[in-house]
């Protein structure tokens, strides 16, 4: 039996996680939790970087702590798009810029240059403004010293990996994140990084999930107490981890349901069609080397954002009580689009909704209970007309929805997905990530050999809900709403 250690960071929380496989099952336990959150100086977000690497060595000594032996592998998995830069001598270059400095910026600069049906030709990525090409070409036309500095660009859990063993790749999931990967080459869109003037030394060699990637490095082994364990590249965008950990067969959509909700279906290669363009998907890697076309939708950002704003009115409310608020309040009062471009940056969100409703001559929501219900509900229709154009993409019917993630603990907001869609939704495993993360660690070490023996393991492993779906008139109407607004108001 293997130890194997998951750190799943998101972009909120970050946990360290035991996971050991034995006779065909992965059995997991949480050692370190930490919150992680984006900081504010001079107008510019930045995540803590340094907080961060020494929450993954106390997440390694919990790990010493257990008493159950040397540590065989390690592996990272974070959100997408975010990277940092480091000098000729490995030396970081600043913190990393958070994406959500992004809100306010736009892409207008970039397609003088490449105008976005071309990059989507190149890369299969939607366009957001925070993708990491935007953010690099803002950087180059305001010359930027730490970009003109640059000997590596590593994304965020590459560089955390990058300071745990010396080693400097990219993993292949979260490069297709960052719209300067090109799905048909299989390689940096090193067209697109030219025209940009970008320097093209900075783009670290790729490698796959499933590969490994050196060792702890000696002096911090020592430091620690640890022996050199091996590290792991696997699913280093945590979708691409959560993805790999759906137990589903035949024809299914997935929602990794989380700050955002990401929702989509597994392809062995890129679509690249107009209707996937027009439509804003993503083609994303998976860690098979296939492609995930996805949509980002905003997620429980909405709620999470709500939730602050009541803290800071004096509210403290678990979440089981904003859920219990939400059922009793009133159904359909309110719809909004969840991807309302508003609603994308930090700050006053139950006002942004208010305001929302109120320009949509809708009853304007005041309690928790209507506000909740409002986003829930609204995420429930994103999420029918996210698998609407799914299906119109791959031609074919869907026959079932599987959440995974910390989301499908919702069970009001999954209840309200199955009758929304009309579909069964499957939960589970809550812990999508960090069980893809420990299984990619597997394959790395041998123990597992396919995509199929992998999933095999998380059947025998996680128990799954299904929630059976109850449409009715309302929701139709409720549907044919939110449509109108996303057509007209947005």
């Amino acid at each position: 039996m293997k130890n194997l250690l998951a750190f799943d960071l998101g972009a909120s929380n970050g946990r360290a996680i035991l996971g050991q496989l034995e006779n065909g099952k992965i059995t997991m336990k949480e050692l370190h939790r930490f919150e992680n959150n984006y900081i504010e100086m001079n107008g510019v977000f930045y995540w803590d970087l340094p907080y961060l690497y020494n929450q993954l060595k106390l997440g390694l000594l919990a790990f010493k702590q257990e008493n159950v032996g040397d540590l065989d592998c390690i592996g990272i998995d974070t959100w997408g798009v975010d990277y940092g830069l480091l000098d000729r001598n490995g030396h970081l270059l600043g913190n990393p810029r958070a994406y959500r400095c992004a809100v306010d910026e736009d892409f207008e600069e970039t397609w003088k240059i490449i105008d976005f049906p071309t990059l989507f030709a190149r890369t299969g990525i939607a366009n957001q403004n925070f993708n990491t090409v935007y953010q690099l070409y803002r950087r180059k036309l305001q010359d930027d010293p730490a970009l003109a500095n640059a000997e590596t660009l590593l994304f965020m859990p590459d560089l955390l990996g990058y300071f745990l063993t010396g080693e400097k790749k990219s993993e292949y999931t979260e490069a297709t994140t960052s719209m300067l990967y090109n799905p048909t080459t299989k390689d940096w869109d090193w067209q697109t990084i030219e025209a940009l003037g970008l320097p093209k030394k900075i783009f670290a060699p790729l490698d796959r999930a499933g590969s490994l990637r050196g060792t702890l490095r000696p002096e911090l082994a020592e430091e620690l107490g640890l022996s050199q364990a091996h590290f792991a590249a696997v699913g280093t965008h945590d979708t691409a981890s959560a993805v790999a950990a759906i137990p589903g067969t035949g024809s299914f959509a997935f929602c990794s349901s989380g700050t955002w909700s990401l929702f989509g279906v597994e392809t062995d290669k890129p679509i690249l069609t107009d209707a996937v363009r027009n439509a804003n998907f993503s083609n994303e890697g998976t860690i098979q080397g296939g492609f995930r076309p996805l949509k980002n939708i905003m997620g429980l950002w909405l709620i999470q954002e709500c939730r602050r704003d009541w803290q800071k009115a004096g509210m403290h409310l678990s979440w089981n009580d904003i859920v219990e608020d939400a059922k009793k309040a009133e159904p359909f009062r309110s719809v909004i689009d969840p991807d309302y471009g508003e609603f994308f940056a930090g700050g006053r969100m139950v006002e942004k909704i208010q305001t929302f409703c109120r320009e949509t001559n809708q009853p304007v929501p005041e309690t928790v209970g209507q506000i909740a219900r409002c986003i829930y509900e609204s995420l429930a229709l994103k999420y029918r007309w996210a698998l609407e154009r799914l299906e119109e993409i791959k031609g074919q019917r869907i026959d079932t929805l599987n959440i995974v993630g910390g989301g499908c603990q919702n069970e009001l907001l999954n209840q309200f997905a199955a009758d929304s869609i009309d579909r069964p939704v499957v939960t589970g495993p809550v812990e999508g990530a960090a069980i893809g993360n420990l299984l990619a660690q597997a394959l790395a070490l041998g123990d597992i050999q396919t995509m199929d023996e992998l999933r095999a393991v998380v059947r025998r492993s996680e128990a799954v809900h299904t929630y059976e779906p109850h449409h009715t008139p309302e929701w139709e109407a409720a549907y044919q709403k939110m449509r109108t607004f996303s057509r007209t108001f947005l």
